[in-house]
């Protein structure tokens, strides 16, 4: 792709907006640096954000938690059987069975089947493997004794699988679960747009790749930030049976990263998600979900306002295992009631060109060891909705794309990245679709008549921006 875009972009000097680093440094419990306590001014947050609704909160943390045992309850009988999969040939067809469409809206996480021909796949990671061999004295990964985790993002392995038709298909068609309670909202889940990840190559018997549960999109935010905390508005309000994880509406406009975070994620992602290039299951270094999307984030909510030994009110300024500039993470000592041993199951068997996606609030991990006898392999790649912040990330995340920076949100940000390496991608191979679901080449998104006003304005917005 030869434009006035990629020459200004390779002109221009490095300049670091994150840190140089690892995925460690997303992680305290990897990291193991210990927090500082939180300044006395989240007590009042505290306050502020339960004024008046005491007495409600009081009854729904009591109704919520013996719902959770009711559904834990199940979860310890059907283990990974909870988890809907899904054929991608329905998925094309429009004719997904409405018992597994109501699956995944509570769980909150699905296995999508075939989303890529297997041998395509295959291929992805050799691909990603000859490209790391090429350029093995540049490439960062974690462990660095052991590699799982590659701080690469623009191998041209994970810019074809992100560009992928089948794969763009299967993010409209999660896209399609969400809604916002306000016609006039900017958001479209018609198009989706590309965010740039890491993957991860984890072999046999690795016990350092061990994420522990944790759920992105910032930490402290969700209480902090006046909008995000108004996406759990029914939750604060002592309601929250009505909480609706699908509504995107104050999530538009909610500031997830108010930190800087090394691995915070600017962009609203609707699910987070993977793309198998490995036969993996159980126990063999894969996804470990809590498939209570709606009872966990309640639990997440509420759990800072309450003692758990006492039931009663805790108003002071801890917020557990909330740390600025990092994920929220969760423990048995920290969150005692979600009986994360029972809850936290395993995908089910994936295989390759398999897409995993789950609610961006879940709560994930992935197994502790490696215990299987091949690879676990798999391509990060989310899916995420047209908003005005997501648009304007977007912008940032093409240049980085043009001079091979890490992405914005990523370590090293703004630094040379894969600048230079073996192997490239040629953005000229890559499809139009897929190109524009980067803000790349020249097509635009075609605004249509069953469009909501809010809808149309942001389609708009994102063709002048991207492409005018």
């Amino acid at each position: 792709m030869k434009n006035h875009l990629l020459t200004s972009c390779r002109r221009a000097a490095s300049t670091l907006t994150k840190e140089a680093g690892d995925i460690s440094s997303v992680f305290p419990s990897l990291s193991g640096k210990k927090p500082d306590p939180l300044p006395p001014r989240f007590s009042d947050l505290k306050r502020s954000l339960i004024k008046g609704n005491e007495e409600a909160l009081t009854a729904s943390w009591h109704r919520l938690l013996a719902s959770l045992k009711r559904e834990i309850d199940e979860i310890r009988i059907e283990g990974s059987n909870v988890i809907p999969s899904i054929d991608y040939k329905d998925v094309a067809a429009g004719t997904v069975p409405k018992a597994k469409l109501d699956a995944l809206c509570h769980r909150g996480t699905a296995v999508i089947r075939n989303v890529v021909p297997k041998q395509e796949a295959i291929a992805l990671k050799q691909q990603a493997q000859e490209y790391i061999a090429a350029n093995q004295s540049k490439v960062k990964a974690f462990p660095p004794d052991n590699p799982a985790v590659y701080e690469l993002y623009w191998t041209p392995a994970q810019v074809q699988a992100r560009a992928h038709p089948n794969l763009l298909k299967a993010q409209s068609f999660l896209a399609s679960f969400w809604h916002s309670s306000d016609p006039s909202s900017e958001i479209s889940t018609t198009y989706p747009l590309t965010y740039a990840d890491r993957f991860r190559i984890r072999r046999p018997g690795d016990a350092k790749f061990a994420l522990g549960p944790h759920t992105d999109g910032g930490s402290v935010e969700r209480w902090e930030d006046p909008e995000y905390s108004r996406v759990y508005q029914a939750i604060l309000r002592g309601q929250w049976e009505e909480y609706d994880p699908f509504d995107a509406r104050h999530r538009i406009t909610a500031k997830m990263d108010m930190y800087n975070g090394a691995g915070a994620c600017s962009m609203f992602r609707l699910f987070q998600g993977w793309l198998s290039m490995s036969s993996t299951g159980p126990g063999e270094g894969t996804l470990k979900v809590c498939p209570l999307v709606r009872h966990a984030t309640a639990y997440t909510i509420l759990r800072p306002f309450f003692d758990v030994h006492t039931g009663k009110f805790n108003l002071d300024a801890t917020f557990p295992n909330s740390i600025p500039g990092a994920c929220q993470e969760y423990n048995p000592e920290t969150h005692p009631d979600l009986d994360l041993e029972a809850t936290m199951v395993s995908m089910p068997q994936v295989e390759p060109g398999d897409y995993v996606a789950w609610h961006c609030d879940m709560i994930h991990a992935v197994d502790k060891e490696h215990g299987g006898k091949g690879d676990s392999s798999v391509l990060y790649i989310p899916a995420c909705a047209m908003t005005r912040s997501n648009i304007e990330f977007l912008n940032r995340q093409r240049m980085s794309a043009l001079k091979y920076s890490p992405p914005p949100d990523f370590p090293g940000a703004g630094g040379d990245g894969e600048i230079g390496f073996n192997g490239a991608v040629d953005w000229d191979k890559i499809g139009e679709e897929g190109k524009r679901a980067m803000g790349l080449g020249k097509s635009t998104w075609d605004v249509t008549p069953s469009m909501s006003k809010g809808e149309r304005r942001i389609v708009h917005e994102g063709n002048r921006a991207l492409f005018g």
